[in-house]
C-alpha cells in the first residue's frame, strides 16, 4: 500500500498559446484518468486563466511555472504570488533548471519564491539535480545538499512542499536516467528531508522525476516506490501520452522504498 499519493505535473513550459493550451487542457480532462493519481497542468502565464477555466471543477490542478521574489511593486514583467493565487493556481514550479541556467537563479532566489507561496497558501514544487559533470565528478549528493538549503530558513516546510528530482542531463535530451538511479537519488533526498523536518515529514512528502519521461519508461521509472510521479514536458503536450503516463504512474510499485 502506498503512503503517498502519486502525482503528474504537465510542464507546457513556452509551446501553446491560450487557446492552443486551453484546447488540450479540454482534452485532458474529457479523457478517462485513474482515480488514484493526482493530474497538475503549468501552462505559461498567459494562458492560466483559460486553461483554469477548462480545468474548474475537474480535480486537475492548475499550476504554475515561476513566481516573483516579491510581493508587488516596480518590476515590469513579473508575476506575484497573489495574482497567481487569484488565478486559480495551487501549485507552483520553484528551482527548475531552467530557470537556472537561464536566469542565473540560486537557493536565496527560491527561498524567497518559496517564503511569497507560503504567505499565499500555494504549494511550491522545488526542482533539484545535478548536471552531467556533476555526476561524473561524484558531487550528487553534494549538490542536492547545496539545493536543500533553500529551505535553511523554514522551521516547518511550506504546506504541500513537493520535490521533483530532474537531473539537468536528462531534460529534453531523451536521456531518461535508470529507474535505480532514480530511486536512489530519492531516497537520498528523502533521507535529506528527515534530517531537517523529520522522518514522518519525509516519509509523507511526494518526490516526483522530471527528465525524458516518456510513455516508453514511464513504467519502469513509476514501479520504483520511491518515485512518486512525474514533472514532465514533451510528452505532456500529447493527450494519448498524458493518459498512458497516467497508467503508468497509477500501476503498483516494485519493493519497499530505501531507507
Amino acid at each position: 500500500m502506498r503512503v503517498r499519493r502519486r502525482l503528474l505535473v504537465a510542464n507546457w513550459k513556452m509551446t501553446r498559446t491560450p487557446a492552443a493550451a486551453a484546447a488540450l487542457a479540454r482534452a485532458l480532462v474529457a479523457m478517462a484518468r485513474p482515480a488514484e493519481v493526482d493530474l497538475a497542468i503549468a501552462p505559461s502565464f498567459p494562458a492560466l486563466d483559460r486553461v483554469g477555466a477548462a480545468l474548474s471543477g475537474t480535480g486537475i490542478a492548475l499550476a504554475a511555472q515561476d513566481v516573483y521574489v516579491e510581493k508587488e511593486g516596480a518590476f515590469t514583467g513579473e508575476v506575484s504570488a497573489s495574482m497567481l493565487k487569484d488565478a486559480g493556481v495551487a501549485l507552483v514550479l520553484v528551482g527548475h533548471s531552467e530557470r537556472r541556467l537561464l536566469r542565473g537563479e540560486r537557493e536565496p532566489d527560491f527561498a524567497r519564491k518559496m517564503e511569497r507561496l507560503t504567505e499565499e497558501g500555494l504549494a511550491p514544487l522545488y526542482c533539484v539535480g545535478e548536471t552531467r559533470a556533476e555526476r561524473d565528478a561524484g558531487r550528487t549528493a553534494d549538490v542536492l545538499r547545496n539545493q536543500l538549503a533553500a529551505l535553511d530558513g523554514f522551521s516547518a516546510p511550506p504546506p504541500g512542499l513537493t520535490f521533483a528530482y530532474e537531473p539537468v542531463w536528462a531534460i529534453g535530451t531523451g536521456l531518461a536516467a535508470t529507474p535505480r538511479m532514480v530511486g536512489d537519488v530519492h531516497a537520498l533526498l528523502r533521507a535529506g528531508i528527515a534530517v531537517r523536518f523529520g522522518p514522518s515529514i519525509a516519509a509523507s512528502t511526494r518526490i516526483l522525476y522530471g527528465g525524458s519521461v516518456s510513455p516508453g519508461n514511464a513504467p519502469g521509472l513509476f514501479a520504483e516506490a520511491e518515485v512518486d510521479g512525474g514533472l514532465v514536458g514533451g510528452a505532456s503536450l500529447v493527450a494519448k501520452d498524458v493518459a498512458a503516463l497516467l497508467a503508468a504512474a497509477a500501476a503498483p510499485t516494485t519493493g519497499a522504498a530505501r531507507a
